[in-house]
């Protein structure tokens, strides 16, 4: 794990804190997106692609604090859209740090280096670059080519002006294994302080529905991907969700763990499924009916799920519940995993190259396009954190 000490202590008292007043249903981290708008139209993106007049609108830096402290999650994640899209991004995040709330700002890196001026390293802030692989996958998966190396510029001034610096990256199906073990070389020599990683969600409305993975491809991807780690590898995730990403133990989700509040409210039930609306956090907890989601409910649309949104709250929650999940963690971030033996051939498997993958026309160059105009609609589809 690579979370600073005192983030991992803020989330161990808070969350033994729940658990010793026996509250059931508490927030881990809280999904802030204060906008829709993006300036990528992403091939993989499941937000909603919203007519003109919602993308032209953002909540405010008021509406935030409101629901930041209505919620009282110790974490909270900015999503998007793109998030340094919005005019008053940098009052948001003054205002969160004041409040102490971890931050992890999510962005595709494309306005980072112009921005950086508005914000003020801090233990609690860190940009959150998304990174969907290596060079030709991530430009191929974001549908526009230069944004690879444009992310990676931002990354290196980034951590050069002191900040904190993560990645997110969401995999797909046919994910080359070896060539993502090299990326994460990269991204560690690049100095970031931890990596997430987590597979896609078949959103309704991504463009492409073709390369979202299935349970049984996902915990064997993973195993691959993960098996017998490099020790200068940091994830910034907990020992236990990256077990269950390789199949290795069994969690239910957790879809009140990750809050979502946005321009119409807190969304029901969670991150990943807009199924309606509630006015406030507490509205959202006592009106949706929990029973209806998570794999074992039998919901279709849960079955395949293994998104960190979900899932890293009950790994959380697992951790700090008894003295074998202390333990399990302590040993896998201290020892790491078990040596895992695999067949040659699970390193010999050969994946299309990436453009044949999304099967999509010839990538625009950064240059060819305007960087982010908010007036847009062309290229304001919502962009998914992972």
């Amino acid at each position: 794990m690579s979370v600073p000490f005192s983030q991992m202590w803020t989330v161990a008292t808070y969350v033994l804190g729940k658990r010793f007043r026996g509250v059931k249903r508490y927030p881990l981290v809280m999904m802030l997106e204060p906008l829709f708008r993006c300036n990528l139209a992403c091939a993989g993106c499941g937000k909603i692609q919203f007519p003109a007049e919602i993308l032209r609108r953002h909540l405010t830096p008021e509406q935030c604090f409101r629901a930041v402290d209505e919620c009282s999650a110790p974490m909270v994640s900015i999503p998007g859209g793109e998030p340094l899209l919005h005019p008053q991004i940098d009052e948001i995040v003054a205002g969160l740090i004041e409040r102490r709330k971890y931050i992890y700002l999510c962005t595709n890196a494309i306005k980072l280096e112009e921005c950086l001026p508005r914000f003020k390293p801090s233990k609690y802030f860190s940009f959150s670059v998304h990174m969907d692989g290596p060079r030709e996958e991530h430009d191929h998966a974001v549908c526009r080519e230069g944004i690879y190396d444009t992310a990676v510029r931002a990354i290196r001034t980034a951590i050069a002006a002191g900040f904190r610096v993560t990645t997110n990256t969401t995999l797909f199906d046919h994910a080359n294994p070896r060539r993502f073990r090299e990326f994460f070389d990269t991204m560690m020599d690049l100095g970031v302080e931890g990596m997430t990683i987590s597979p896609g969600y078949s959103y309704e409305k991504a463009p492409d529905q073709d390369h979202f993975l299935k349970r049984e491809k996902t915990t064997q991807l993973f195993r691959r991907l993960l098996a017998n780690p490099k020790r200068h590898w940091k994830f910034n995730q907990s020992p236990l969700f990256l077990e269950f990403l390789q199949g290795l133990m069994d969690l239910e989700c957790t879809p009140w763990g990750n809050p979502t509040y946005n321009l119409f409210g807190w969304q029901k039930p969670c991150y990943l499924l807009s199924e309606g609306y509630a006015k406030t956090f507490q509205e959202l907890l006592d009106t949706t009916n929990w029973d209806a989601y998570g794999r074992k409910s039998g919901n279709p649309k849960c079955q395949d799920c293994m998104v960190h949104c979900g899932y890293e709250a009950t790994a959380v929650t697992q951790t700090f519940s008894s003295w074998k999940g202390l333990l399990r963690t302590a040993r896998l971030t201290v020892l790491g995993p078990p040596r895992a033996e695999l067949p040659p051939e699970a390193w010999e498997e050969e994946s299309p190259a990436p453009s044949e993958l999304w099967n999509l026309a010839p990538l625009p160059r950064e240059n060819d396009r305007e960087s982010a105009n908010p007036a847009e609609p062309a290229v304001m589809a919502g962009r998914d954190s992972v």
